[in-house]
Protein backbone atom coordinates (compact mmCIF):
# COMPACT_ATOMS: atom_id res chain seq x y z
CA UNK A 1 0.00 0.00 0.00
CA UNK A 2 1.58 3.26 -1.27
CA UNK A 3 1.15 6.52 0.65
CA UNK A 4 -0.87 9.28 -0.43
CA UNK A 5 0.33 12.22 -2.42
CA UNK A 6 1.05 15.10 -0.20
CA UNK A 7 -0.20 18.54 -1.83
CA UNK A 8 2.14 20.21 0.87
CA UNK A 9 4.91 21.99 -0.91
CA UNK A 10 8.83 20.52 -0.47
CA UNK A 11 11.95 22.09 -1.03
CA UNK A 12 13.17 21.47 -4.56
CA UNK A 13 17.37 20.90 -5.56
CA UNK A 14 19.13 23.18 -7.32
CA UNK A 15 18.49 21.61 -11.06
CA UNK A 16 15.49 22.71 -10.60
CA UNK A 17 16.38 26.18 -11.42
CA UNK A 18 18.46 27.89 -14.73
CA UNK A 19 20.12 30.73 -13.83
CA UNK A 20 21.27 31.78 -9.99
CA UNK A 21 22.25 35.20 -8.24
CA UNK A 22 24.09 35.67 -5.01
CA UNK A 23 22.35 38.07 -2.47
CA UNK A 24 24.00 39.17 0.93
CA UNK A 25 21.97 39.80 3.59
CA UNK A 26 21.84 42.14 5.49
CA UNK A 27 21.99 42.89 9.42
CA UNK A 28 18.31 45.28 9.08
CA UNK A 29 17.24 41.76 7.06
CA UNK A 30 16.59 39.59 10.48
CA UNK A 31 13.51 40.25 12.63
CA UNK A 32 12.82 39.89 15.90
CA UNK A 33 13.07 36.41 16.02
CA UNK A 34 16.84 36.20 14.46
CA UNK A 35 15.80 35.00 11.08
CA UNK A 36 15.25 36.77 7.79
CA UNK A 37 11.59 38.53 7.93
CA UNK A 38 9.30 37.04 5.32
CA UNK A 39 8.94 40.29 3.95
CA UNK A 40 12.42 40.52 2.71
CA UNK A 41 12.23 37.13 0.65
CA UNK A 42 9.57 38.68 -1.92
CA UNK A 43 12.31 41.70 -2.51
CA UNK A 44 14.99 39.35 -3.22
CA UNK A 45 12.71 37.27 -6.07
CA UNK A 46 12.36 40.88 -7.83
CA UNK A 47 16.06 41.69 -7.07
CA UNK A 48 17.37 38.24 -8.78
CA UNK A 49 14.56 38.31 -11.63
CA UNK A 50 14.88 42.24 -12.49
CA UNK A 51 18.86 42.05 -11.81
CA UNK A 52 19.42 39.44 -14.67
CA UNK A 53 16.37 40.87 -16.93
CA UNK A 54 18.56 44.22 -16.83
CA UNK A 55 21.91 42.89 -17.13
CA UNK A 56 21.02 40.94 -20.33
CA UNK A 57 19.46 43.81 -22.13
CA UNK A 58 15.78 42.78 -21.29
CA UNK A 59 14.04 45.59 -19.27
CA UNK A 60 15.39 49.15 -19.27
CA UNK A 61 13.46 50.82 -16.31
CA UNK A 62 15.16 54.34 -17.12
CA UNK A 63 13.94 54.97 -20.98
CA UNK A 64 11.82 51.11 -21.58
CA UNK A 65 7.91 52.04 -22.95
CA UNK A 66 7.14 48.45 -21.07
CA UNK A 67 7.32 47.72 -17.15
CA UNK A 68 6.19 44.62 -15.59
CA UNK A 69 3.54 44.66 -13.05
CA UNK A 70 3.11 42.10 -10.36
CA UNK A 71 -0.58 40.78 -10.13
CA UNK A 72 0.22 37.52 -7.86
CA UNK A 73 2.79 36.35 -5.32
CA UNK A 74 3.11 33.29 -3.30
CA UNK A 75 6.20 31.97 -1.22
CA UNK A 76 6.57 29.08 0.60
CA UNK A 77 9.14 28.54 3.64
CA UNK A 78 11.12 25.62 4.75
CA UNK A 79 14.01 26.45 6.47
CA UNK A 80 15.25 30.07 7.97
CA UNK A 81 17.56 32.25 6.74
CA UNK A 82 19.51 34.73 8.56
CA UNK A 83 21.86 38.05 8.69
CA UNK A 84 24.86 37.43 8.19
CA UNK A 85 24.21 34.65 5.23
CA UNK A 86 24.61 34.49 1.57
CA UNK A 87 21.77 33.54 -0.05
CA UNK A 88 21.55 31.62 -3.72
CA UNK A 89 18.74 33.19 -5.82
CA UNK A 90 17.95 30.69 -8.39
CA UNK A 91 15.48 31.49 -11.28
CA UNK A 92 13.37 30.09 -14.41
CA UNK A 93 10.69 31.08 -16.31
CA UNK A 94 7.38 28.60 -15.59
CA UNK A 95 4.79 30.22 -18.02
CA UNK A 96 5.49 32.89 -20.81
CA UNK A 97 1.94 34.09 -21.89
CA UNK A 98 1.80 36.81 -24.56
CA UNK A 99 1.79 39.47 -22.00
CA UNK A 100 2.36 37.55 -18.95
CA UNK A 101 5.27 35.62 -17.24
CA UNK A 102 5.14 33.72 -14.23
CA UNK A 103 8.74 34.02 -12.82
CA UNK A 104 9.53 31.11 -9.81
CA UNK A 105 12.38 31.83 -7.22
CA UNK A 106 14.64 29.50 -5.28
CA UNK A 107 16.00 30.94 -2.57
CA UNK A 108 19.15 28.65 -0.93
CA UNK A 109 21.66 28.78 1.88
CA UNK A 110 25.26 29.34 0.17
CA UNK A 111 25.75 26.25 -0.91
CA UNK A 112 22.78 24.30 0.32
CA UNK A 113 21.28 21.65 -1.82
CA UNK A 114 17.63 22.57 -1.47
CA UNK A 115 15.92 25.73 -1.33
CA UNK A 116 15.18 26.95 2.12
CA UNK A 117 11.96 29.26 0.41
CA UNK A 118 10.97 29.00 -2.88
CA UNK A 119 8.10 30.55 -4.18
CA UNK A 120 6.59 32.94 -7.38
CA UNK A 121 5.61 35.89 -8.56
CA UNK A 122 3.65 36.91 -12.12
CA UNK A 123 4.53 40.01 -14.17
CA UNK A 124 1.80 41.60 -16.80
CA UNK A 125 3.90 43.52 -18.99
CA UNK A 126 2.08 47.04 -19.95
CA UNK A 127 2.65 50.03 -21.65
CA UNK A 128 4.20 52.50 -19.02
CA UNK A 129 2.19 55.53 -19.70
CA UNK A 130 -1.44 53.52 -20.48
CA UNK A 131 -0.47 50.82 -18.03
CA UNK A 132 -2.58 48.70 -20.77
CA UNK A 133 -1.11 44.78 -21.76
CA UNK A 134 0.67 44.90 -24.57
CA UNK A 135 3.10 41.92 -26.16
CA UNK A 136 6.40 41.18 -25.05
CA UNK A 137 9.01 42.99 -26.81
CA UNK A 138 11.26 40.57 -28.70
CA UNK A 139 14.20 41.24 -26.47
CA UNK A 140 12.93 40.33 -23.11
CA UNK A 141 10.97 37.48 -24.86
CA UNK A 142 13.85 36.23 -26.26
CA UNK A 143 16.05 36.64 -22.74
CA UNK A 144 12.60 35.09 -20.90
CA UNK A 145 12.97 31.58 -23.17
CA UNK A 146 16.46 31.08 -21.84
CA UNK A 147 14.70 30.63 -18.45
CA UNK A 148 12.08 28.90 -19.43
Amino acid sequence: MSEPQSDKPQPEPRSAYKVFRSITTRWMDNDAYGHVNNVVYYSWFDTAVNAHLIEHGALDIHQGETIGLVIETQCNYFSPLAFPQTVEAGIRVARLGSSSVRYEVGLFAQGALLTAAKGHFIHVYVDKHSRRPVPLPLNLKTVLETLA
